[in-house]
């Protein structure tokens, strides 16, 4: 406890420190009242970037455990997340930073093998692992942040994938809809916003279609030893779906009205822009945009796949039956938009039509430079540049086409690379930039009539960064990989610090 408080009184000190040497004033008028009154200001995270605690406490292994141990190389400094940022241990005293910082929601996900080590409800559950999720829970609310609480995000059971290959075989749907039930059960009395699944388009393509993550297939011409990326991407993504809907189906019809909850999905998007104004290149942005975004959230608002990718696919593409299609449409209550980065499309002329894949199917090459100059400030990947309007056009593209659904933007963030020392890691002009100005297209895209009540940045901490490893840092607190997981509040910290509470006499009554 003593350790504990000395580490708060540290982060106590270096952010009077910084207040100080920024002279930080609640002079701008850009700040919190800017926004509706509910407005959630969080920031996100997920169980295998953050917690550790691998082999702690009766979890079981995920296919993540799995993969970044057996292929090491495909993790740029081949590291994995078996202590991560130790969130598992060190929970409480970093709410205590995100309470003093003035964020009122925190996104997480639930480590399925945490709870359910084996997979599936029938094999037992780790009462451990629920203790960990309701003390989390619990520390949250106490300290005033609403738990924004993601089911899956990305790390299956390990133990499914073994049975039955996981989301490429049909049996996942119910045994998800178990997992999901227990969450609803232990956790559903506190948590008012449930996403189902983050980002099935990332987990789809990237395990699947690219097998850079797990479980690392694709087409045995493209590099792995098992898969096939021109149905495989197609197959898993129905199956996500599916589980989804099946999900939402028994929230609604069980907990929503005793538990009073909401929930919904995340989907990330780029936004798409005609590298050219001929129409076959603004038909390209289009068909980028439904090989993204609406392989989706058409099925999820109307029932079926976007007719482009009906046209393209073709007999590749699962279908719906009609029972399937009544319980996937409209099965949302809100959406959890994750956006990083926009992109130049042009058309493809000349598809190659033998080697099908879902990387070519769309007919559009992608780029991120036009006249060799990028669509907007770079950051530390090489694929994502600053291109805040895109977001508003983003958003505005959601409502109008979509019924104007509540979004949440559950993700939103940038990276620094190559930082190798505390000074230059907490000196993040550019993420304060960043976030200034994605905060600021928001607030434009709400005078457009866009629904949004929320904003998450990604991430609240340094973490592991999938096959970046911990060479990239998205964080708006520093970790110190090399002393013991310190953290240090950034000055993009300090900066939303300031936004958030700009209304109050924090430098006098909040500490």
């Amino acid at each position: 406890m003593a350790i504990f408080v000395e580490r708060i009184l540290f982060l106590h000190c270096l952010l009077l420190l910084f207040v100080t040497f920024l002279k930080i004033s609640a002079a701008d008028p850009f700040n919190r009242s800017s926004f509706p009154p509910h407005f959630i200001f969080g920031t996100g995270s997920s169980a295998y970037q953050f917690e550790g605690a691998a082999n702690e406490d009766g979890k079981g292994p995920s296919i993540w455990d799995t993969f970044a141990h057996k292929y090491p190389e495909k993790i740029i400094d081949g590291s994995n997340g078996d202590v991560a940022i130790d969130f598992y241990h060190l929970y409480k005293e970093d709410i205590t930073l995100m309470k003093l910082q003035g964020l009122n929601g925190f996104k997480f996900s639930l480590s399925w093998s945490r709870v359910l080590p084996y997979g599936k409800l029938s094999k037992g559950v780790n009462k451990k692992g629920i203790s960990f999720y309701n003390n989390l829970i619990n520390e949250l609310l106490a300290n005033g942040i609403e738990p924004l609480v993601s089911i899956f995000h990305w790390d299956l059971p390990q133990a499914l994938e073994d049975e039955y290959q996981g989301f490429l075989s049909t049996q996942i749907v119910d045994d998800f809809r178990d997992y999901a039930e227990l969450c609803f059960k232990e956790f559903g009395d506190r948590v008012k916003h449930w996403i189902t699944i983050n980002e099935p388009y990332t987990y789809a393509v990237f395990g699947y279609a690219f097998g850079s993550r797990p479980p690392g297939r694709c087409s045995y011409s493209n590099g792995c030893i098992a898969g096939n990326d021109a149905t495989e991407p197609y197959i898993v993504a129905h199956h996500l779906l599916l589980a989804h809907a099946k999900a939402v189906k028994l929230y609604r019809k069980k907990y929503k009205a005793s538990l009073k909850g909401k929930i919904g999905i995340s989907l990330i998007s780029n936004w798409f822009v005609p590298y050219y104004t001929e129409k076959k290149h603004i038909d390209a942005a289009q068909r980028a945009l439904d090989f993204m975004l609406g392989w989706f959230i058409d099925p999820l608002t109307y029932g079926d796949y976007p007719a482009n990718m009906h046209k393209l696919v073709k007999d590749r593409l699962p279908k719906f039956t009609q029972e399937e299609v009544e319980m996937v449409k409209g099965s949302y209550d809100f959406l959890g938009t994750n956006y990083y980065t926009s992109t130049y499309a042009v058309n493809m002329d000349d598809p190659d039509p033998v080697n099908l894949s879902y990387a070519t199917d769309s007919q559009v090459y992608l780029t991120w430079k036009k006249d060799n100059i990028p669509i907007g400030e770079p950051t530390g990947s090489n694929a994502i540049f600053v291109v805040p309007e895109g977001l508003q056009q983003l958003l505005i593209y959601i409502k109008e086409k979509y019924k104007n659904p509540i979004i949440y933007v559950t993700e939103n963030g940038m990276s620094d690379a190559n930082v190798t020392t505390i000074q230059q890691g907490v000196n993040d002009l550019e993420r304060t930039k960043c976030i200034r100005q994605h905060l600021l297209a928001i607030k434009d895209s709400l005078q457009d009539g866009v629904n949004v009540k929320g904003y998450f940045v990604w991430s609240f901490l340094d973490n592991f960064e999938w096959n970046s490893g911990y060479t990239e840092r998205y964080g708006i607190n520093y970790v110190d990989f090399n002393d013991n997981l310190k953290r240090y509040p950034k000055r993009s910290a300090l900066w939303l610090k300031k936004f958030l509470l700009a209304n109050r006499e924090i430098y006098r009554s909040d500490y």
